[in-house]
């Protein structure tokens, strides 16, 4: 699958601001954007969802870096 396939257009604003804030929480000493750019279009896709299907799936908008990153970057807690 090809990035191209994600109308990013329609995706809430902020949620790259929201990506880079967690991998620089979280990954420290690591590249993000290397670590990140195959896991954008996950982002990407379930950013494009809608409240109710991330509902469906335990998800709130706010965890789904944590989602998509949690066998990389563990939660620190």
């Amino acid at each position: 699958m090809t990035l191209n396939a994600v109308h990013p257009r329609f995706l809430p604003a902020g949620w790259r601001r929201d990506l880079d804030v967690f991998l620089a929480e979280r990954a420290a000493g690591m590249n993000g954007y290397m670590l990140s750019q195959r896991r954008v279009e996950s982002v990407m896709r379930l950013q494009a969802m809608s409240d109710r299907d991330l509902a469906a799936m335990g998800l709130r908008r706010r965890d789904i870096p944590a989602f998509v990153f949690e066998d990389v970057l563990p939660d620190p807690g």
